[in-house]
């Protein structure tokens, strides 16, 4: 038994086909998202990438049960996308206009919650009921499940942790509040911290300059990181900083719903251990219950891009 699930992004839509039996992905496909354009030419392109995946696969249309479609934005029952900026969605009836093209039951989601979902079953919350999973990237994105059940709210849009408050009258953020949680934890952030300390650094003494070749252009989430360890000082600075900001939203997760895992992934959650380990550190000091035999795992995510695939590919009536 198969479901296709669907990651729409604003650069690519991406299909995978995925075996219930083993939540493996045996065919993947991806097609440009080449916004803007019509709702109705991106469900279009959703049909393309789907019949592609079930091709490379070797996987027939008839053994599809459903289709699953990982959005950004807010949505509701029914599969409508209240809105999704990047996409010009706006209560766009987007499982509407799939089913009818591809003629299966067609579920829809946030991105977010699918990726959280993916690595609730398949990735490094397999087997736990209670998972967060927090998602470094342009924003802070996030999913959170309560008792094996996606926790979306009156109006499809709980979980968006990006969006809590962490540093009154802070930096200002996307949504229009200022001192959010994203504005200081997403990859973003970490690239503006990282090109502040390196505009104050005059002398140019920090080797930042050197891997990033003069060119604050060339500076990533990886460099900070990469800088660190190697000892400069001046990175050592962005990266603790960065990293004490984001122990502090972690942990204000951890304290209201202290679920079985927590599991950061994005791309700053490829660094591993030199991320993770500090973390912990910073958790361990801000979280309320420091005495309880039972703690909260933190972890970095294991399944990449294809979490938000597999979680897509689960969605269903029952979450």
């Amino acid at each position: 038994m198969y479901s296709v699930g669907i990651d729409l992004g604003g650069t690519n839509i991406a299909a995978g086909v995925v075996d219930f039996d083993t939540y493996k992905i045996v065919g993947k496909a991806s097609v440009p998202t080449d916004i803007p354009r019509p709702a109705e030419e991106i469900a279009d392109s959703i049909k393309q990438v789907v019949l592609m995946a079930l091709v490379e696969g070797s996987v027939l249309m008839d053994d599809i049960v459903s289709i699953g479609i990982g959005t950004p934005g807010a949505v509701t029952k029914g599969g409508v996308v209240e809105f999704a900026g990047n996409l010009g969605f706006v209560n766009t009836p987007l499982g509407e206009l799939v089913s009818e093209r591809v003629e299966k039951k067609t579920y829809v989601g946030n991105d977010a919650n699918c990726a959280a979902l993916g690595e609730q079953v398949a990735g490094c919350g397999d087997g736990v009921e209670n998972f967060i999973a927090v998602t470094l990237g342009t924003g802070v994105g996030g999913g959170i499940i309560v008792n094996n059940r996606l926790l979306t709210g009156i109006n499809g849009a709980a979980g968006e942790i990006g969006h809590v408050v962490i540093d009154m009258g802070g930096e200002a953020c996307t949504c229009g509040r200022a001192g959010c949680f994203e504005a200081y934890a997403s990859a973003t952030a970490l690239i503006r911290e990282t090109k502040d300390a390196l505009i104050r650094d005059r002398k140019k003494e920090s080797l930042i300059w050197k891997i990033i070749d003069g060119s604050l252009e060339n500076v990533n989430g990886k460099v900070p990181f990469d800088a660190a360890e190697e000892g400069d000082k001046i990175a050592k600075g962005v990266v603790d900083q960065y990293i004490h900001y984001l122990g502090i939203g972690c942990a204000n997760l951890i304290n209201i719903f202290q679920p079985d895992v927590l599991c950061i992934g994005g791309g700053i959650s490829k660094q591993g251990d030199s991320l993770i380990n500090p973390l912990k550190k910073v958790i361990d000091e801000e979280r309320f219950t420091k005495g309880t035999k039972k703690q909260t795992k933190i972890c970095a995510a294991t399944l990449g891009n294809d979490a938000g695939i597999i979680g897509a590919a689960l969605l269903s009536d029952e979450n």
